[in-house]
């Protein structure tokens, strides 16, 4: 998943992610240059924050 999809699935904006997706602690690849999400990774990690409470 693209920066745009996460971060509008995460409610935040793209630059948001961008400045923080390593410091939250979202699971990401790196696909040559560019920064990829995989498919369930940022829902996956909404589910750990919203357990851990």
């Amino acid at each position: 998943m693209t920066p745009d999809e996460a971060a509008a699935e995460l409610g935040v904006t793209k630059r948001v992610l961008m400045d923080s997706y390593r410091r939250w602690g979202i699971p990401f690849l790196k696909v040559g240059k560019h920064v990829r999400f995989p498919t369930r990774g940022p829902h996956n990690w909404v589910e750990e924050r919203m357990q851990q409470g």
